[in-house]
């Protein structure tokens, strides 16, 4: 025997039928990779891996290369202690998808994990970084000058607008670049400015428009922040 709906039924078998169809668009909505859990990171398995590397698979130490701690103290090695988590992972996968190219890195950095890659990087960011210096006081107030104000007439930004006065940076963004070795921090600059390091529009812009000696100049500066 049918029985008709009382208003009150209608409007709440309205009301349940329209949520249901919403919960379900919004499943279909949802991208195929929500599901995925957040990588679990483990800074101690980062530094036996940065310390000893992989014999097993050919994987060297990167300590042989950016020193104890990340402390590298070869020039033209960047020193990676104390750098920020999310900028040290992203330069791993540039690396690995070469957006960012160096014979060297680009090939360690496609034989890690993207768990080892978190790892290491969760690792290297709480290690203490150890000061740098300047070295040259004929272009340290050169450098300053462009650090803290830029070139004007150049269009050039000042450097601490994204890298903070005292060059800690900004996490994942604008890494830290106080304390870092001058020699690094000029083949970066000019890796930007003749196209060869692809992985900042921004930085490439920048570099274009500054002289080599500019550049030795704030690398030189940059050096010795704190």
């Amino acid at each position: 025997m049918n029985r008709a709906f009382s208003p009150f039924v209608k409007s709440l078998l309205v009301a349940v039928l329209a949520v249901a169809g919403t919960a379900s668009a919004n499943e279909e909505k949802k991208p195929a990779h929500a599901e995925a859990a957040a990588p679990k990171v483990d800074a101690a398995k980062g530094g036996t891996l940065f310390e000893t590397g992989d014999n097993a698979r050919g994987l060297p130490a990167c300590v042989s290369c950016h020193g104890a701690g990340g402390n590298s103290t070869i020039a033209v090695n960047p020193k990676l202690a104390g750098q920020h988590e999310g900028y040290l992972y992203k330069q791993l996968v540039n690396f690995t998808a070469a957006d960012r190219n160096q014979a060297v890195m680009t090939t360690y950095a496609k034989m890690l994990t993207d768990e080892e890659k978190h790892n290491i990087s969760a690792w290297l960011a709480a290690q203490a970084q150890k000061p740098g210096a300047a070295k040259n006081k004929d272009t340290v107030e050169l450098g300053k000058k462009i650090y803290r104000g830029g070139i004007a007439e150049k269009n050039v930004p000042a450097c601490a607008s994204c890298h903070g006065a005292a060059g800690a940076g900004i996490p994942v963004q604008y890494p830290r670049i106080g304390g870092q070795h001058q020699d690094y921090t000029v083949a970066q600059l000019g890796l930007f400015k003749a196209g060869g390091r692809k992985n900042s529009a921004q930085m490439s812009t920048i570099a274009m428009r500054m002289s080599d000696e500019e550049m030795k100049a704030v690398a030189d500066y940059v050096a010795g922040l704190k």
